[in-house]
């Protein structure tokens, strides 16, 4: 009777499926995990450049005030309402990435910033200034990443993302 239950392979798919389904699982929440974090890294970073494309269209006297820094805050307002919602101030509420706000968003000009290299010679679309053209960086850290599986893989929360994009503001 032992030899035949030794001969007898008709459980064996079973316990091979057994053993590796562990590994599997691990490597298809693996995968989501990963998936998640390349696909919200994308939005912030499409988020900050949506705001510096916004900011660059702006008037340049929101910015600058010839080569001093001039910041109209109702300007800086909508520059970061833009980074945060994807739309103009008020069409929108809810933030590009779950978690972020307004506090994460930085918003930077730079009156003679663009187009003029260490020796003072510009090549760029505002060398005929002399100085360089405005510039505006637009800026977002601190942003927590929403984990899909956090229970699960053992993250604690404490990884951060941040991206930053700059536009030459040519003020339409």
């Amino acid at each position: 009777m032992s030899a035949r239950f030794l001969r007898d392979e008709k459980g064996s798919p079973t316990a091979e499926f057994a053993l590796i389904l562990p590994a599997l699982i691990m490597l298809m929440f693996g995968g989501f995990e990963a998936g998640n974090f390349v696909w919200t890294q994308h939005k912030l970073v499409k988020a900050v450049r949506e705001g510096a494309r916004f900011a660059a269209r702006l008037p340049v006297t929101d910015y600058c005030d010839g080569a001093t820094a001039q910041f109209d805050p109702d300007a800086e307002a909508d520059i970061k309402a833009v980074t945060l919602t994807g739309a103009l101030p008020g069409a929108s509420t809810n933030p590009a990435v779950p978690g972020m706000t307004l506090s994460n968003i930085t918003v930077s000009p730079a009156c003679a910033a663009y187009a003029v290299s260490e020796t003072g010679s510009g090549t760029g679309i505002y060398s005929d200034l002399g100085n360089g053209g405005p510039v505006v960086t637009v800026s977002v850290a601190g942003v927590g990443y929403p984990s899909l599986f956090a229970q699960l893989a053992g993250l604690d929360g404490s990884i951060n993302l941040a991206a930053k994009a700059s536009a030459p503001v040519i003020g339409l």
